[in-house]
């Protein structure tokens, strides 16, 4: 396996990675197939419209967001989930900070490489 996390992970112990204006995310816990992520919102805070190939289900922890999946949108709150298939254009505006639970399959390689080059720049300080 080309990526493998720890089998217990301690959310304390993990750093933030600031990703946007008013949004900070956790790599939490993956393989190779399927990825974890925890998302922080300020209010006001967006998260862009866009796409990708990985299938993503999300879980809104806390807080309230205007979720655009395709040309459908809706407000969730605290307890509700979604589901945004392969390649479907889809974003969020936060209307009340929280946070979002996100579980990608397969794993976004691209969050890994963002996460590495994160922690090499703080080596390098």
């Amino acid at each position: 396996m080309k990526y493998l996390s720890e089998k217990f992970i301690k959310d304390e112990e993990l750093n933030w990675e600031t990703v946007g204006e008013g949004v900070r995310r956790k790599v939490m816990a993956y393989d190779d197939q399927i990825m974890l992520v925890k998302a922080e919102f300020q209010k006001g805070s967006i998260g862009p419209i866009h796409d990708h190939f990985h299938s993503q289900v999300t879980y809104v922890e806390s807080g309230a967001f205007e979720v655009t999946i395709g040309a459908e949108t809706k407000l969730l709150k605290t307890g509700d989930v979604f589901y945004i298939p392969p390649h479907a254009p889809h974003g969020a505006l936060c209307t009340e900070a929280g946070v979002l639970i996100d579980v990608f399959s397969p794993i976004r390689e691209d969050f890994m490489v963002a996460s590495q080059e994160e922690v090499a720049q703080e080596n390098d300080v």
